[in-house]
């Protein structure tokens, strides 16, 4: 029995010593992250980039340490997250929102560490890339590129005699400029009466919301805009008694409260995020080649709560809807994706 004991003791030992060999010959490596808000969507992209990172660790014998930080809308503390970062010499930096990505390019123009970024609707329009096919820096990414005629073909599906169509934007976001020209084109050419209203933080956004009321508009549009996402919980109840339906570019408005959002999976984008950090890191990508990630926008994701409210049959919704999108969600209101 004591030589059983001391066998198994033994063998224990030998486990033990060769894992922590293992673990002492695996390469680590350190990525900073750094998010634009607390923001539904961008969360779950930072969490699918830790749990697929976590994968790869498992897969590839690597060692990922992360250092996250959150600026929230603040563009000193931005740039001072980043200056910490840089003076910590990670290995690889990640911006998730242009905005970020946008202040990492800047910081590191005469610094070699490599950046990937996460949630960019206009890489090439921001400047962060000469192409999506060949970024030509120390930078690339994952791009949520938003199929503006796409959301607006819902408004109509659901709608067809919908007259006043109100633009919901933070003229400051690089993201919002290019898809809000887009639908001022779309619209105009439809003859319908576009009007904008702006925010550029969540009080301004509430008496923008209060005006598009007031003005008896048929519908809201808001791209990918971080302002409005993150405003979104204290509006949507605004609109839906109203019984006007928001449209918006991103699953997390209609996880908020908005009526619809539409747009990438950004689990899936955060899992790709990290595909690519592990091709940089791992396989030595060179990120000026490795070709900006784009994703089918074909998801509409309804809030049913909603969709309700404004008086809207979801079946009926559902019908009008499945021509123009390659699936459509049900969500309910809440403040984080589970």
């Amino acid at each position: 029995m004591k030589k059983a004991l001391a066998l198994v003791l033994s063998l224990v030992m030998v486990f033990s010593l060769v894992s922590l060999a293992c673990a002492e010959g695996a390469k680590v490596f350190t990525i900073g992250i750094c998010n634009l808000v607390d923001d539904a969507s961008l969360n779950q992209i930072i969490k699918n980039i830790r749990e697929r990172l976590e994968e790869i660790s498992l897969e590839k014998g690597a060692e990922f340490k992360i250092n996250e930080d959150n600026c929230n809308l603040d563009p000193a503390l931005r740039q001072q997250i980043i200056a910490d970062f840089i003076a910590e010499e990670v290995d690889l930096m990640v911006g998730v929102a242009t905005p970020v990505a946008m202040t990492m390019q800047g910081m590191t123009e005469d610094n070699p560490i490599p950046v990937v970024f996460a949630a960019v609707s206009d890489p090439v329009g921001a400047g962060l890339v000469e192409s999506l096919e060949a970024p030509g820096a120390n930078i690339t990414g994952t791009s949520d590129y938003l199929d503006t005629a796409a959301v607006l073909n819902l408004i109509f599906a659901a709608n067809p005699d919908a007259k006043k169509i109100a633009l919901l934007y933070n003229p400051s976001e690089d993201a919002s400029a290019a898809p809000v020209e887009e639908a001022r084109k779309i619209l105009a050419e439809k003859g319908v009466e576009v009007k904008e209203y702006t925010g550029s933080n969540p009080s301004e956004v509430m008496i923008a919301a209060d005006a598009i009321v007031n003005d008896g508009m048929d519908a809201v549009f808001t791209p990918t805009d971080n302002t409005i996402m993150a405003a979104e919980l204290s509006i949507y109840e605004t609109f839906a008694a109203a019984k006007i339906p928001h449209y918006t570019g991103a699953d997390s408005f209609a996880l908020n409260g908005a009526f619809v959002g539409y747009g990438v999976d950004y689990a899936n984008l955060g899992r790709e995020t990290a595909d690519m950090i592990a091709a940089v890191l791992l396989d030595g990508a060179d990120p000026a080649a490795l070709a900006v990630k784009t994703f089918d926008n074909g998801t509409a994701t309804v809030n049913t709560e909603t969709c309700e409210a404004i008086g809207f049959s979801l079946e009926d919704v559902k019908a009008a809807f499945a021509p123009f999108c390659t699936r459509v969600v049900e969500i309910q209101t809440a403040e984080a994706f589970e």
